[in-house]
């Protein structure tokens, strides 16, 4: 049995090197399980071990002070000039989120390279940052993912950070730039967990939140995995949308040395501030932390499993260039209003995303058909599947089942570029079906707005008119083919 106790933090002496680290639960005694300060977990058999000692006990009456100390160790590994300040507001006894003359004003001129006058357009009334001047309030919606947890130093797994003198200690530097008003958890789950009916939730909590006066803008936390479909879902269900609404996310929680955090919160912040109401994507532009990228949310996408600057543009630019103290718009935006943001979060759940594959039986429709409203097809190149000189062609079910009601749509497995399947007559067999071929616009958004289409049962009919018209930014028109 090992002497170290799950949480103690330990210094083990191999062969050829020491290492330090946060000792986790381990399902087999013959190794030790530990978080190094990197954030990687890694095993070491007992009988690697030559010696070790406890550096820090593991006590459960303190397992609050634990994580202070844990988190200001993982501060101080920072290269940034200012991890001593990090330091003193993780430590301090402020408990307003005020910061005195360090606070940085995001409502002074030069803020923004382009757009609208006063960055928020927030009124006197809020707290004051450095110089005397009120710092802009935002709204926080909480949903879960990496952002949103800290590190259980016994079981190397997470907790839940929704308290906001918990989130400030935590995110110090965000309560120097901005004042959170108000932080709103309608629940709190993995993103591969939601439903439709959880984006109704976060449209109902963000839209509350920006009808809030006093709120200059919404920033919303959530996991990575799907974040691209809630972003899309928010996209369409919040209309009139008279404030920025901003969804970030980190790839390693705050816990972590090489955490993207931090970066990604208070770029988040300054564009929740800005000018620009519309919903969009704010997270790292590359490896290092310098700067992120504001992607508007239907042309964003996922694109690696587990880098900084996983998320990028599709088949668009992005809105803007951002910094923790300013932000470069490098394409046109909505700009924010002073009308009421209202929701419309009917969907049909009964729509399905099918990637096409050769070889593929075209009787796949027959299922979907029997359940379903509609589907999404990515289709290849152009917009390409067998058809009659195939001897599976897909034709036959495409007209058999569009006929009976069910709506098939054509979004582009490339990703990249916009579907013209009239250039081929492969493409102009298909589209004498019924099939609805959808630009330029992602699979996955175009999954999102079928079903939201199709909730709306007086759309009825008009469902090809609907898809194809440009609610959102979804479609580029501006795109060369």
């Amino acid at each position: 049995m090992s002497k170290y106790s799950p949480g103690d933090y330990v210094r083990l002496r191999l062969a050829k090197e020491e290492i330090d680290g946060t000792v986790l639960e381990s399902s087999d005694s013959s190794v030790i399980l530990l978080k190094l300060k990197s954030g990687y977990n890694i095993g070491v058999a007992n009988e690697k071990v030559l010696a070790g000692r406890v550096l820090r006990k593991f006590v459960d009456g303190e397992k609050a002070d634990l994580d202070k100390a844990d988190s200001v160790e993982q501060n101080q590994l920072s290269s940034t000039s200012s991890s001593s300040k990090d330091q003193s507001s993780i430590e301090g006894d402020n408990k307003e989120g005020r910061s005195g003359s360090g606070s940085q004003d995001l409502s002074g001129d030069g803020v923004e390279e382009r757009g609208g006058g006063n960055v928020g357009g927030v009124e006197d009334g809020g707290e004051e940052g450095g110089g005397g001047r009120a710092k802009p309030k935002i709204g926080l919606v909480m949903t879960g993912g990496t952002i949103a947890a800290k590190l259980d130093s016994r079981t190397g797994g997470v907790h839940w950070l929704t308290d906001v003198a918990e989130f400030q200690r935590f995110y110090p530097e965000l309560f120097e730039m901005v004042e959170v008003k108000t932080i709103s958890v309608p629940f709190m789950t993995a993103s591969e967990s939601m439903t439709s009916e959880h984006w109704g939730k976060i449209a109902e909590s963000v839209a509350e939140l920006v009808n809030d006066p006093e709120i200059a803008g919404v920033v919303v936390a959530h996991g990575t995995d799907f974040l691209h479909y809630t972003a899309a879902a928010l996209s369409f269900m919040l209309r009139d949308l008279s404030k920025p609404v901003v969804l970030t996310f980190s790839q390693r929680s705050i816990d972590r040395a090489s955490s993207d955090a931090r970066l990604n919160l208070m770029c988040a912040a300054h564009m929740a501030v800005s000018d620009c109401a519309e919903v969009m994507l704010v997270g790292h532009a590359g490896s290092d932390d310098d700067h992120c990228l504001a992607i508007r949310g239907t042309k964003v996408r996922k694109m690696h499993t587990s880098k900084r600057d996983a998320f990028q543009p599709v088949n668009d630019e992005p809105i803007a260039r951002v910094w923790p103290e300013k932000v470069e718009f490098l394409q046109s935006y909505h700009s924010r209003s002073d009308g009421k943001t209202e929701v419309d979060k009917v969907f049909q759940d009964k729509v399905a995303l099918v990637k096409f594959y050769p070889g593929q039986d075209p009787g796949i429709l027959d299922y979907y058909a029997l359940k379903y409203k509609g589907v999404v097809v990515e289709v290849g190149g152009l917009g390409h599947l067998p058809v009659s000189e195939a001897g599976h062609s897909w034709l036959g079910a495409l007209k058999k089942h569009i006929r009976s009601g069910l709506v098939v749509c054509a979004a582009a497995q490339t990703l990249f570029g916009r579907l013209n399947p009239l250039v081929y007559s492969n493409g102009r067999e298909l589209v004498d079906t019924g099939v609805i071929f959808l630009e330029d616009m992602l699979p996955e958004v175009a999954l999102v707005k079928l079903g939201w289409v199709l909730g709306h049962h007086g759309w009825k009919g008009r469902v090809q008119e609907r898809m194809l018209e440009n609610v959102a930014g979804e479609l580029n028109p501006s795109l060369k083919r």
